[in-house]
């Protein structure tokens, strides 16, 4: 986790919009960094970008070390909880850090004087709903979940395009399951409706992160885990399965509207899991400290300059902050903690 070798002036944008292209292709989060106001002296010119993976990598150019680390927090934030943010960094006598909604403004002594905006943007994938089945259930399913921005995927052995219209993706031997990215945001329904239920269903358990659904009746489905038990898929496994998919034992309803059930309850059911994250605060980011004398935000990875005080490792930017905190303690008490 740090700062990416930088190419050539003429080779950071293009390089850059690689790095974002190949992120989406793959599935895989990251956030654009980019400044868009500054107040000398400041390294960094409106318009500079970076981009920072989920590792907390940055590529690019946002500025220096008095940006740098806080930039990398803020992104990190920002893949976990979907939101955009606005980070200002302000010249003070006063250390401080507000926040006001998605808008950080970090009050610091840093001696370079300077002012910064940054806008950070998480680029984040759609996420997937991987439905198992050739019924009009599955068929619907696939259809809303693209309609409502689900990069949809159709599973069916034998399946062909024409069968699930506006489908992203079409994967037509349950061993083709296995492609699905680790680590990418997946939901599962299995509406196979008796036709290789448990099949499926192990194939979909295999996902380790996703959830996972079946539309079936409360017999049937007592009936599929039994199976799997014999199958010797553990109970823990087996407990993840969620059914029937959207609650919809003794409501009954056509197979449309089942479809419709089960995908309202993944959009209730990721709309609480956005909003838990949406909770996160950076200490929720390790790696991470902050600087008690400038206030300025410091990657312990690497941190050159370090005090222990009544037991608290310390960071501190550069030398001379930790000899003005050495100097002073009480003085920045507060600051710790």
């Amino acid at each position: 986790m740090g700062r990416a070798p930088v190419q050539g002036s003429d080779g950071i944008e293009d390089a850059l919009l690689r790095l974002l292209a190949g992120h989406a292709a793959s599935a895989t989060p990251c956030a654009l960094a980019t400044v868009v106001r500054t107040e000398a002296p400041t390294s960094a010119h409106p318009g500079d970008k970076a981009v920072i993976t989920a590792d907390g990598t940055l590529h690019g150019w946002i500025g220096g070390s008095c940006s740098e680390p806080l930039v990398r927090r803020e992104a990190l934030l920002a893949i976990a909880d979907g939101l955009p943010r606005l980070v200002r960094i302000r010249p003070d006598p006063n250390v401080s850090e507000t926040r006001n909604g998605n808008e950080l403004t970090v009050a610091t002594t840093c001696p370079s004087g300077g002012a910064l905006d940054i806008f950070i943007d998480p680029q984040l994938p759609k996420p997937m709903l991987l439905v198992f089945g050739g019924s009009p259930a599955a068929r619907m399913l696939v259809r809303l979940g693209a309609d409502l921005g689900y990069r949809a995927v159709a599973v069916h052995a034998g399946g062909t395009a024409s069968d699930f219209p506006g489908a992203d993706q079409l994967i037509d031997d349950l061993a083709g399951v296995s492609s699905v990215p680790s680590g990418a945001e997946v939901w599962v329904v299995v509406a196979t409706m008796g036709h290789y239920d448990e099949e499926a269903l192990a194939a979909a358990l295999q996902l380790g992160d996703a959830d996972v659904a079946l539309v079936a009746s409360e017999r049937r489905a007592n009936a599929v885990f039994a199976v799997l038990r014999s199958q010797g898929i553990p109970e823990a496994e087996i407990e993840r399965v969620r059914s029937p998919a959207g609650g919809t034992r003794g409501r009954g309803g056509t197979q449309e509207e089942i479809a419709l059930h089960a995908l309202d309850e993944i959009v209730e059911l990721r709309r609480a899991r956005l909003n838990a994250a949406r909770t996160l605060q950076p200490a929720a980011v390790t790696g991470f400290a902050t600087d008690p004398v400038c206030g300025m935000t410091v990657d312990v990875s690497d941190s050159r300059y370090q005090r222990e005080w009544h037991g608290q490792a310390l960071h501190f930017c550069c030398s001379g902050c930790r000899e003005a905190f050495d100097a002073e303690p009480e003085r920045y008490a507060a600051a710790v903690h």
